[in-house]
Order: C-alpha cells, then sequence, then structure tokens
C-alpha cells in the first residue's frame, strides 16, 4: 500500500504558489532540443551524461581524475581509456573526437583541448570564482540581483594539522576581504535588513571536521576542545567584523557529534546572545525530524534564535555504500519521495517555531520552496525569520522568480582553484544528471500536474531509523557489524569495558587439558605495551610431559567428535560467535591492553573473530553435503574426513581473530586441536579459551596449551601423531617448521600438513594519476595502523618522479598529526610495540635506514611504553636493507620511481607476496597491476591491511606463506581429507533408474 503523505490546509496555497513560480521559470522549448541547437561542448557533455548512464559514470570518473593531469597527452589519452571503454555508447560527435591514434597527436591535442575548456566552463558554473577578488566580483552581481550569499570555502580534504590551521586562516582572510570590499557596497534593503533588524552582508560556511585534521566521534573530548578552540577564534573575529557564520554539515558519521559541539560552544556565556549564526539539518537523514525537535527545545532554552538551514543532503551514495559495507542499518531514506516528505516535514516544524529559530529553506525543488511560502504566508511569519536559498549555478531562475516575488534568497557561492573543487562538481552534476532530481524532470517539460504533485511515500520507508533494515550486500555471507563509535551509547560501553576488565588486571590463567585446568611448573607476567609496569595476567606454561598428556587426550577424543554430525559442530562454533558478540567490548579491552592494539583495530578484530566462527560453519555444512558424481547403475559420492589432531600456533598481533580462525576451522572439520598461543598474548587466548567451553566443545577436544615455542611448540611440532599445524609468525620460525614437519618420526603414519602465514614486505604504488588525499590517508593507515605491526602493513611506498616531491610533504605532514599514545586513550591512533625485545630489534633497523637513506620524518614518542614514533624515509633505493626486510614496526621507505612499469619491477623485487597496493585513477595502470603485481591480497585505492573474512580472504605466497587463504572458500580443505566412494548398484543385470515409474 501506498501512504499518501497527509494533505494539509497548505496544500492549495503550496500549488498556487508553485504554478506561478514554475511558469516564470519553465522555458518553451524542450531543453534537449535547445541543447541540441548549441554547440557548447559544456552542455553537450550533461545533455549526454543525462540520457546515457553508462556514459555518465565514465565522465564523471574522468572529470575526477583531470586535476591529476598535468599535460594534454595525458588528457587525451585517459579521456580515451575512460570512454573507449567497450561498456560505454559514444554519441557520434564524442566518437569522431576520440578516434585518434596516438594521444601527443594534434587530434589528441584537440581532443584534450575540447574536453578540458569544456569541463572548464562547467566547474565555472557550479564553482563562483577561483580567488577572493573573482568571488567578490560574483558576489556584487548577485547583489545586484537582489541576492545574498554566503561563501563556502573549496579545497583539498583537510588531513593534517598544519591544513587545519591554514583552513582557518583563510577564512579569517576571506571574511576581512569580504567586510573590507562591503563597505563601497549599496545598502539594499530586500536582503540587507528585514523588520527593522540590519542583517550581515556577509555570511561564511564552514565545515566543522576541517578545524581538525584527526576529528573522530570516538575521541568525542578530544576532537570538540581541538575544534572548539578554533571556532572560537572564527566567531569572535566574525563579530568585530560583522559577518555571519553558518556550520555546514556533513557524513552522518559526524553528524551527533557535531551538534552536541555547537550547542555546547553557543550556550557558552560570550556566544549565547548571538543571533549571526546558523546550523544545518539534512532532511535525507532518517533522524532529521527529531534532531530539529530537539534543537528548537534547546533554542527555547537558550534564549536567542539562530538560523536552521534545512537541505535535502549531499552524501547520498557514500552513506548508502558505508552503512552496506559495515553492516550498518541505512542512515537515508532510498527513496527520494520519503526525503522530500520528511523535507516538508521539517518546513512546516521549523516555521512553526519562527519565534526562537530562523528558518533557511535550501532546494531547487519549486515545490519545496514553494511549500515552505505556503506556511510561512499563512503563519505570517516575520520576513527576519525565513529566507530560501539555493546553490550558486543551480535553480537560477527559480531564485530569480523568488526575488521577483519578494523574497530573500540567498545563493550558497563555493569558492577555491576549480581543480581541487571537481569532488564538490561531481555531487553537483550527479544531483543535475539523476531521474529524479526537480531541475532534470523541469528541464525535461514534465506535465505540471507530475512536478509540484505532494510527495508519495512507500510504506517500507515509514520504518523509524533504528529498526530500518541492513541493506544486504551481493555476497551470501554477512559478517558481523563493527562497532559504530559514532553513537554515544557505544563510547559508554567501551568505557565502562575497561573499567571492568582494569578490575580483572593480574589474574592467573592456567593451561586447559582435559577439560580441565591444571598447575604448572613456570608463569609467566604478560604486560601491557602502553605501560610495562601494569601485569594484565599471569599464565601458567606447560611443560614437555604435560604436553605429550595433552596429546593423547587428544588422540582418544577423536574418534567421537570425528563422528559428530558436522551440523553439530557448526552450531557450536555459531554459539562461540553469538558469545564473543555479547562480550564484544569487554573482548575489545582486553585486545587494548594486552597488546597495545587501538580501540577502534581491536573491535575490528572482535568482528573478525565472530566472522571466521559464522563463515567457517556455513562452509562445513557446504562441504558435508560432498559431491555426486552418479551415472547409471553407479554411484559415486567425493566426501571428506577430518585429518586427526592440529596443532594451532598463534601470533600475538591479531590473538583473538587469527587464533580463533585457525582454531575454530581444525575444529569444525572434525579434528581435535591444540592451541598453543605466542607468550605475549596469553590471557585473550584464555578469555577464547573460556569461550569455545562455554559454547559446548567437548573434553579433549579443544585444549589450551600456552608453553615456550622453543620447547613445547617444537615438541607438538615434531610429534608423530600430529596431522596438520596452522602456524602464522615470522618467516624463520615457519619454514623451521616447514622443514620439521616434512621429516616422518618413528610411529609416523601420515605425512604432516602444514599452513604458514610468514608476512611481507608489502608496497603500495602511488602513481601520477591518484588522489593525493585518499592515497596520503590510505598509505598512513596501513604504515602506522597498529604501529606497523599487522602482516599486512604497508612499510614500502613507491612513487611515481613528477608527484614523488609532494606526496612526501603531504605524508609527512599527515604523519606528524598523528597522535601517539596509550592504546587505551580514544584520541590514539599509533600506541606501542609489543614488547622490548621488538622495540630494540625496529630501532636497529631505524639505525641502518639512516645509514642508507634520508630521514624525512622521525617523531619522538613517550617513554613509559613500548613505544616507537612513526619514521619516514625518503629517498630509499629499491635494493637497500629497510627496503628487503620485515621491519615489524611504525618504519616507512618510500621509493622514487621514473614510470609504472619501474613501480611494479621494485614492487615484486622482494622475497614475499602478501599484500600490495595502488592508488591510480588511470584504468590501464589498474588493469596491469592486477594481472602482474605479485600478491596475494590486491588492494586499489584504499588501504592495504583489514581484509574481511568472506570479502578479502587473507594470505600470500612467495615467501609469505604456503597454504590456501583464510577467511575463504579453501580453507577448511587443508583439515579435511578427501575420499571418494564408488559402488556398482547393478544386480543380476538390473539397476535402480531415477525417473522410473
Amino acid at each position: 500500500m501506498v501512504l499518501q503523505v497527509q494533505t494539509s490546509a497548505y496544500e492549495a496555497k503550496t500549488q498556487e504558489i508553485a504554478k506561478q513560480l514554475l511558469a516564470a521559470t519553465q522555458e518553451n522549448r524542450s531543453f534537449f532540443s535547445s541543447l541540441r541547437d548549441q554547440m557548447r561542448w559544456d552542455d553537450k557533455l550533461l545533455a549526454w551524461a543525462m540520457s546515457n548512464p553508462g556514459l555518465r559514470v565514465q565522465l564523471f570518473r574522468f572529470i575526477d581524475t583531470l586535476p591529476a593531469l598535468h599535460s594534454k597527452s595525458e588528457i587525451a589519452s585517459h579521456l580515451q581509456e575512460y570512454l573507449g571503454d567497450e561498456s560505454v555508447e559514444l554519441p557520434s560527435a564524442l566518437k569522431g573526437m576520440l578516434n585518434f591514434a596516438n594521444p601527443d597527436s594534434m587530434p589528441g591535442q584537440v581532443a584534450a583541448t575540447t574536453v578540458g575548456t569544456a569541463v572548464e566552463t562547467l566547474a565555472h558554473k557550479y564553482i563562483s570564482g577561483e580567488n577572493i577578488k573573482q568571488v567578490i566580483k560574483t558576489v556584487e552581481r548577485l547583489r545586484k540581483e537582489k541576492m545574498a550569499f554566503t561563501i563556502d570555502l573549496l579545497g583539498e580534504a583537510v588531513i593534517t594539522e598544519a591544513e587545519a590551521q591554514s583552513y582557518l586562516e583563510r577564512y579569517l582572510e576571506l571574511m576581512q576581504q569580504l567586510v573590507e570590499a562591503s563597505k563601497n557596497w549599496t545598502a539594499i534593503p530586500a536582503i540587507d535588513e528585514a523588520d527593522g533588524e540590519p542583517i550581515p552582508k556577509v555570511q561564511v560556511s564552514v565545515k566543522l571536521t576541517a578545524f581538525y585534521s584527526q576529528f573522530d566521534p570516538l575521541d568525542a573530548k578530544g576532537s570538540e576542545e581541538r575544534v572548539s578552540d578554533r571556532i572560537r577564534i572564527l566567531l569572535r573575529r566574525a563579530k568585530e567584523l560583522g559577518a555571519a557564520v553558518h556550520f555546514d554539515m556533513e557524513q552522518y558519521a559526524y553528524k551527533d557529534i557535531t551538534l552536541s559541539i555547537l550547542k555546547k560552544l553557543l550556550l557558552e556565556e560570550e556566544f549565547r546572545q548571538r543571533t549571526d549564526i546558523g546550523m544545518t539539518i539534512q532532511a535525507y537523514l532518517r533522524d532529521s525530524e527529531q534532531d530539529t525537535k530537539d534543537l528548537i527545545s534547546w533554542l527555547k532554552e537558550r534564549g536567542y534564535p539562530l538560523t536552521i538551514r534545512l537541505v535535502k543532503g549531499a552524501y547520498w551514495d557514500q552513506e548508502t555504500i558505508k552503512a552496506a559495507q559495515k553492516h550498518w542499518p541505512q542512515p537515508v531514506y532510498n527513496d527520494k519521495a520519503a526525503t522530500d516528505a520528511n523535507f516538508e516535514t521539517i518546513t512546516q516544524l521549523l516555521l512553526e517555531n519562527h519565534q526562537y529559530v530562523y528558518s533557511a529553506i535550501g532546494s531547487h525543488n519549486v515545490r519545496s520552496h514553494s511549500r515552505a511560502i505556503a506556511i510561512a504566508e499563512s503563519l505570517n511569519v516575520p520576513r527576519r525569520r525565513f529566507e530560501l536559498q539555493v546553490l550558486y549555478g543551480m535553480g537560477d531562475k527559480v531564485a530569480k522568480a523568488l526575488v521577483d516575488k519578494g523574497y530573500r534568497v540567498r545563493v550558497y557561492c563555493p569558492y577555491g582553484e576549480l581543480l581541487p573543487g571537481m569532488a564538490y562538481l561531481i555531487r553537483r552534476l550527479l544531483e543535475n544528471t539523476a531521474n529524479s532530481s526537480f531541475l532534470r524532470q523541469n528541464l525535461e517539460n514534465r506535465p505540471i500536474e507530475e512536478l509540484l504533485a505532494p510527495p508519495v511515500v512507500k510504506d517500507a520507508e515509514n520504518f523509524p531509523p533504528s529498526s530500518h533494515p541492513v541493506v544486504p550486500l551481493s555476497s551470501s555471507f554477512l559478517g558481523a557489524a563493527d562497532t559504530d563509535y559514532a553513537e554515544e551509547e557505544t563510547r559508554r560501553k567501551s568505557a565502562q569495558a575497561f573499567q571492568s576488565v582494569r578490575q580483572q588486571l593480574g589474574k592467573t590463567y592456567l593451561p586447559l587439558i582435559n577439560g580441565e585446568y591444571v598447575n604448572t611448573p613456570e608463569f609467566v607476567d604478560s604486560f601491557n605495551p602502553s605501560n610495562f609496569s601494569e601485569v594484565v595476567g599471569k599464565v601458567g606454561l606447560i611443560s614437555v610431559e604435560q604436553a605429550e598428556q595433552a596429546m593423547q587426550t587428544a588422540k582418544a577424543a577423536f574418534p567421537g567428535w570425528k563422528k559428530t554430525p558436522a551440523k553439530q559442530r557448526a552450531d557450536i562454533l555459531r554459539k562461540a560467535g553469538d558469545l564473543m558478540e555479547l562480550r564484544r567490548a569487554e573482548l575489545s579491552a582486553w585486545i587494548v591492553l594486552e597488546v597495545g592494539k587501538p580501540v577502534k583495530e581491536a573491535d575490528g578484530e572482535v568482528s573478525e573473530a565472530i566472522d571466521f566462527c559464522r563463515y567457517y560453519a556455513d562452509e562445513i555444512e557446504r562441504l558435508d553435503k560432498g559431491v555426486n558424481y552418479d551415472i547409471p547403475g553407479e554411484t559415486n559420492r567425493y566426501i571428506y574426513q577430518p585429518r586427526g589432531i592440529a596443532v594451532v600456533i598463534s601470533p600475538w598481533n591479531f590473538p583473538l581473530a587469527i587464533a580463533c580462525g585457525m582454531t575454530v576451522a581444525a575444529l569444525v572439520s572434525g579434528n581435535c586441536t591444540l592451541l598453543k598461543p605466542a607468550e605475549t598474548s596469553s590471557v585473550i587466548t584464555a578469555k577464547l579459551t573460556e569461550i569455545l567451553i562455554e559454547a559446548g566443545f567437548p573434553k579433549g577436544v579443544f585444549q589450551y596449551v600456552p608453553g615456550k615455542g622453543s620447547q613445547v611448540g617444537a615438541y607438538l611440532v615434531n610429534h608423530p601423531d600430529t596431522h596438520v599445524i596452522a602456524f602464522t609468525g615470522s618467516q624463520e620460525v615457519g619454514c623451521r617448521i616447514y622443514a620439521e614437519a616434512a621429516i616422518l618420526k618413528p610411529g609416523q603414519k601420515h605425512m604432516k600438513r602444514v599452513i604458514a602465514e610468514m608476512g611481507g614486505k608489502n608496497a603500495i604504488i602511488v602513481d601520477e594519476s591518484a588522489d593525493l588525499d585518499q592515497a596520503v590517508v590510505g598509505v598512513v593507515q596501513s604504515a602506522f595502523g597498529y604501529s606497523g605491526q599487522k602482516c599486512s602493513a604497508a612499510s614500502r611506498v613507491i612513487v611515481l618522479q613528477p608527484i614523488y616531491d609532494a606526496f612526501v610533504q603531504r605524508l609527512v605532514e599527515a604523519t606528524k598529526s598523528l597522535n601517539i599514545g596509550e592504546a587505551e586513550l580514544p584520541s590514539t591512533q599509533v600506541g606501542p610495540v609489543i614488547d622490548a625485545n621488538a622495540r630494540d630489534r625496529i630501532r636497529e633497523y631505524i639505525e641502518k635506514g639512516k645509514a642508507e637513506a634520508e630521514v624525512a620524518l622521525e617523531l619522538p614518542a613517550p617513554e613509559q611504553g613500548y613505544f616507537i614514533g612513526p619514521v619516514i624515509f625518503s629517498e630509499v633505493s629499491p635494493n637497500a636493507v629497510i627496503s628487503q626486510e620485515e621491519i615489524f614496526g611504525p618504519v616507512l621507505a618510500v621509493i622514487r620511481v621514473k614510470d609504472f612499469q619501474e613501480a611494479l619491477a621494485v614492487a615484486n623485487g622482494t622475497n614475499y607476496a602478501l599484500t600490495g597496493g595502488l592508488y591510480s585513477r588511470t584504468p590501464s595502470h589498474i588493469q596491469q597491476a592486477q594481472t602482474e603485481f605479485e600478491v596475494g591480497n590486491l588492494y586499489i585505492n584504499r588501504n592495504i591491511t583489514g581484509a574481511i573474512v568472506g570479502r578479502q580472504p587473507f594470505g600470500g605466497f612467495k615467501l609469505s606463506g604456503v597454504g590456501s587463504k583464510a577467511g575463504g572458500p579453501d580453507y577448511l580443505l587443508q583439515f579435511l581429507e578427501p575420499r571418494a566412494v564408488t559402488e556398482n548398484i547393478q544386480r543380476q543385470g538390473f539397476a535402480p533408474i531415477e525417473g522410473a515409474d
């Protein structure tokens, strides 16, 4: 059933006003025919994009790449690569233009010039100027047309503290110059005053996140302090100058913290009486109506009105994609009509509270504006308390018609260099060419009744935000959702978990053998690497005799476990996953405190452990069906059986996820399993043990056997009853296990299977077409996340000559802006390394690096833990020690290469092949990397860490490891023996025939 938005008392008036406005804006001729008559390429590109979805995608991707292209031949070759794609149907004019043999040829240069100029012209339509001088000209022209303005500064994403400071300074300069210029402007009563009250002539719009490069809801307090300091400077200066300041709204993740910071700040004595400040509400968000109600209540308490700008919202694609990838509820309405209906609801809410709030209604939809006017006129809303807004270059005719009718119209004018402004331009183009866009429908001369009809909302959109379903992905496996720390409740839970875990520090954890916790001759303390005076727990280490006892117990338990139906084994795994989900915040806290992993990354690790349980449970049920290869008169079954006893030797760097993944894979496949964790992370594996026992693994089937690797580990590897060894750790130990496992021991009646993941020397290539904002952020995360202690971490970045210097400069600034500190602090991005041995080994590599390369950055680090500040070396030779050997710490080598071919050769020039990355917007480079970059996991235009089960199965080749990828469809096969069973079912010449009566 379809619900009609309630037709209220305002509807008749809305229709009447809308028809008048529409008549003033509509041309007599069809948009497309008028475009065809014109020969302007910028208009043609837009018209083609509207009529051809395939071309639209490729064209916008090309426009996105344009800022990085510095010569005509580069532009020409990218034009051919993007638009020459077979999937794109080209209009004949464009086809003719792209038909050149060589990008350097005259036709290639002409094509580059034509399209380059067209895109520049397009950009000038939506961007109000490249510098302040041009902007002043634009706003003076707007004022002549009786339109007010607000200015927004476009530019690179703010990823360094230097950029955040520069953002503030550029706004202070912008306000200064605009106010200076405004002294010569003639007063225009329609926009400079209302109800006898002056309105500031100058208004700027700012983004909160741009005032602090490490803005993060998880660190709500730290973000608030840093941002508020800069905002106070801006607001004080605005007051001195007599300019107004408006705060834009950005991505959903920042919404709650943005509103919270502004509400707190604007209640401070200094700012409480200010009415020249505004905030923004986005109607496409499901919780925007509630946010508006909360803001109105807060404004009543504040006692002085502020402006609320109501917009539809500009990040729809981004929000839906992020929610789908994270398995989070969808924050936006899926249906445009639902957004339009919500927009009208909120418009009414704002205008009915006009004594507390100034409404600024931002839209290009004639119906939305008419609705606002109808309500404002019916309620006699004073002129000062109500204005209409449009974006520069969009809805110009609507704006003119509104001015002619006597309403105050403000134009939102972005300014800045055209090329960094491309991201903004593409958002505008997407909006302009979308099928559901009012502007497009109006240009296509849709019937007036259809254009002005009240929005009709589908049933599905009436769910409250919290109950809205998670958008399913195309893959059948749905992973666990990471914690969304943008929600205050999750931050509170995390803080509580730390309190509770801290009260349990220092306890003793014993091994589990034959279902009993047993005493041991030797104990080891596990320390908090952020503060090595703090003991996380004491762990009992088993002796070789106890290892033998555990082995005999496993041997005795195997026949019963082997016969346990796969479904039953899978259900125990699912229960373990559910228990981890219940204990998520607590498990994260243990990971943070025992191995020094920052909070968000620890939470992601818990998700991975849960995913392994659920994914391998599904996988064993799939494999348990076996395969039938029957023919008439004969059945042929292909089935799997468990191998026997598995020894799991797990690392400290993913103490829960990798230990859990290897262990539950062995268990669910029907093998009895002994888990020997790294000594530095044995408390977390003790917690995993509690969960596996509670989930229902029988006595002797799973045993927790912490011990010294050189004694107990070696004993178990060499034991004749061991069938499978699953190991993650260093190349040296992995190769030794591989060699020892190959030797047949007395009494051994089988060959051992070794699965070993042994690290990497992972490289990211950044080519000259890369988006540097994206590349710098991705490299910083990949290299310094968890202090470079992930097997997948980037330790080399290979940069092409033309952008090398610019890249290194921004990389250094972005890394300088990171917060180094105790892993538990929500502000921390770089925590400690695992222990003193690791710290000292990494320091040795840093000294080697200083002898063979230039130090671009060496950050200081706190003293009380095992800290090492990030180090970046530049001008590193591809054959240097720091380019070839795995360091496992926050040390990055930046290598300069002349072209893409050399970049691939350098990337492949080590003994490893685990993960690799490429930042590029050149389709041929992306294609080439997919086939020639020798890595198990290749990541394109994103960071190279954080593989997700069932999405990016993880593992490498060469000396990075042996065996199949964890979290992938082949992984369980390594713990199973395949068998084929054939039966002849013919008797005396007859056999059952399928389908016969």
